[in-house]
């Protein structure tokens, strides 16, 4: 569909991915809420596409909501929303557990998108349907030994997209998730040189940023979509073992 005209709001609107993803939309007409935890900064890149800026920790289920409240106040309703928020952990599940830091993660990664959804469901529901695009990570489809908190938050990402999608579809509303590889953004920023010694290839933001606007001009919904170099697609789980249904007695 044309993006022309619509309203979205961007969380984690300030970074990398989240920046140029704003950049993107911008491009094709969208009207934009930039929000961040960094609320100066989600108030520079909202300036710099002619948008409105709300400072937001996704954390927070009430937050949330303001965002939303915000594109229908200033903009008449919420038609797109990425759920893009999100950090590293910074800790495992030994005797380096941490607490704080695993809430945090969990907060931001898997509380952020919950909540996200939960705050624009109303808003894109009054407007006939809508697009949700969660970014998860190519954690979310593989096991990350070096933080494996981390992927426990991306696949429970995976897993809502898959479930959340033919459910929201009936309603108009298409709910998808982006699973980039290593791309330039602020989880990625501590690492890079160490990726890039290792032969890895880094990404631009841009390039995921494409995706994602790609899923909402689409029509696919409970798709989880791969950024990789070189690669491109929607991964399939296939040969999941699912439940058996009892066959009937003679």
């Amino acid at each position: 569909m044309s993006l022309d005209g619509k309203v979205a709001l961007v969380t984690g609107g300030a970074g990398g991915i989240g920046r140029a993803t704003c950049a993107a939309l911008a491009q094709r007409g969208v009207s934009l809420v930039v929000a961040d935890i960094d609320g100066d900064a989600a108030a520079d890149v909202a300036a710099a596409h002619g948008g409105v800026s709300i400072r937001c920790d996704v954390s927070v289920l009430e937050q949330n909501a303001a965002a939303v409240a915000l594109a229908v106040e200033h903009f008449g309703g919420l038609d797109l929303a990425f759920l893009n928020a999100g950090v590293a952990t910074g800790c495992g599940v030994g005797e380096d557990f941490d607490l704080a830091l695993y809430r945090r993660a969990m907060g931001a990664n898997l509380d952020g998108v919950v909540f996200g959804t939960n705050a624009a469901l109303p808003a894109m529901k009054a407007r006939g349907g809508g697009g949700i695009v969660a970014t998860a990570s190519l954690a979310g489809l593989t096991g990350v030994p070096m933080d494996p908190l981390y992927s426990a938050n991306k696949h429970a990402v995976v897993g809502l997209a898959r479930s959340l999608g033919p459910v929201l579809e009936l309603d108009g509303i298409r709910f998808n998730a982006v699973c980039p590889g290593y791309a330039e953004s602020g989880i990625v920023a501590p690492m890079r040189d160490a990726l890039t010694d290792a032969g890895f290839e880094i990404m631009p933001a841009e390039r995921v940023a494409e995706a994602v606007v790609g899923l909402f001009e689409g029509d696919a919904a409970g798709v989880c979509w791969f950024v990789q170099p070189g690669r491109q697609g929607a991964f399939g789980f296939r040969h999941v073992p699912g439940p058996r249904k009892q066959e009937a007695a003679p």
